[in-house]
C-alpha cells in the first residue's frame, strides 16, 4: 500500500474516499503536518497502490490493511480521520482496537447499510462500468458529480472527470468495481459505533449527496459526539471547502484531553 508520510508528533492516519486518493487531504496539510505525524495511504487500486489483493473481501480487510500499515512504520497508537470509506474502515478500527486508536473523526460516512433502492443503483452502475471496462458518459459526469455541491467550480469537477474517464481497464475491473461492491454492499455496522469511548467527532457537508447531514447525525448519536455540518460543501468538503474543514478539524484536535493525542 502506498503512501506518503510528513511533519512530525502523535500520528494521524488519514483515510480518503473512494475514487479519490490521498491528495485528497493536499489543502488540511501545511496546517496538520506542523503539529503531527501524517501518514496517509492510498487505498488499493487507488492513486498510487497496487491492485485490490484477491484476499481483500470485506471493509474489515481494509480496515486490518491499515492497522498493518501502521505496524510497518511502529506506530503503536494513533489518531484516524476518514472521509466516506476511509470513515468506515476507520470506524472499525476505532471499535477493534481502542487501545490503539486514541481518537477519530468520521466525514461524509455511514457505518449502516446502504440504503435497497440506493445499492441497486450503484451496483448496477457499477456492472456497466464493468461490462465496458470504463467509467463513461453518461455515467462518468452523473459519478463525478455525486462527489460535490451543485455549485462545485470547473476547477475541481473538471479534473476529476478526467481521471476517472481515463482509469486503465485493468484498474476499473480489478479493483474499481470490486471495491465498489465491497462498499455499497456493507452490512449494517452502526453498533460498532456504540463501542468506541474514544474522542469523536462526525463531520458532514451541508449538501453531501451520497451521505446526507441526516446520516451524519444519526452516527454522532451514536457516537455521543458533536456533528459538524460544513457549510457549502458536497460529499468531498476537504477540496470544495478547506478552509472550513481545516478549522474544524484543529479545533476538535486542539480539545482532545492530554493522553488521548
Amino acid at each position: 500500500m502506498h503512501y506518503i508520510e510528513l511533519g512530525s508528533g502523535f500520528p494521524l492516519l488519514l483515510g480518503h474516499s473512494y475514487l479519490f486518493d490521498g491528495t485528497m487531504w493536499s489543502k488540511q496539510l501545511d496546517e496538520l503536518a506542523g503539529c503531527y505525524r501524517i501518514i496517509i495511504p492510498d487505498l488499493w487500486g487507488h492513486g498510487k497502490s497496487p491492485e485490490l489483493p484477491s484476499d481483500c473481501a470485506s471493509l474489515t480487510d481494509i480496515a486490518n490493511d491499515h492497522l498493518m500499515l501502521m505496524d510497518s512504520l511502529g506506530i503503536k497508537e494513533f489518531g484516524i480521520v476518514g472521509l466516506s470509506v476511509g470513515g468506515m474502515w476507520g470506524a472499525e478500527l476505532a471499535a477493534l482496537y481502542p487501545e490503539r486508536v486514541k481518537f477519530i473523526v468520521l466525514m461524509g460516512t455511514f457505518l449502516g447499510a446502504e440504503p435497497e433502492e440506493q445499492r441497486q443503483r450503484y451496483f448496477a452502475l457499477l456492472n456497466e462500468v464493468n461490462q465496458r471496462g470504463a467509467i463513461q458518459p453518461p455515467v462518468l459526469e452523473y459519478v463525478a458529480r455525486q462527489f460535490y455541491s451543485d455549485d462545485v467550480p470547473d476547477a475541481l469537477l473538471l479534473p476529476l472527470i478526467k481521471r476517472l474517464s481515463t482509469m486503465p481497464e485493468d484498474r476499473v475491473c480489478k479493483s474499481i468495481v470490486p471495491l465498489g461492491k465491497i462498499i455499497f454492499g456493507r452490512p449494517d455496522k452502526l453498533a460498532l459505533l456504540q463501542k468506541i469511548s474514544q474522542p469523536a467527532l462526525v463531520i458532514t457537508g451541508e449538501f453531501d449527496k451520497p451521505r446526507p447531514p441526516c446520516e451524519g447525525s444519526m452516527m454522532a448519536t451514536l457516537l455521543r459526539c458533536e456533528h459538524s455540518i460544513i457549510p457549502g460543501a458536497g460529499h468531498i468538503s476537504p477540496l470544495e471547502k478547506p478552509e472550513a474543514v481545516t478549522q474544524v478539524l484543529l479545533t476538535f484536535l486542539g480539545a482532545i484531553p492530554a493522553g488521548h493525542a
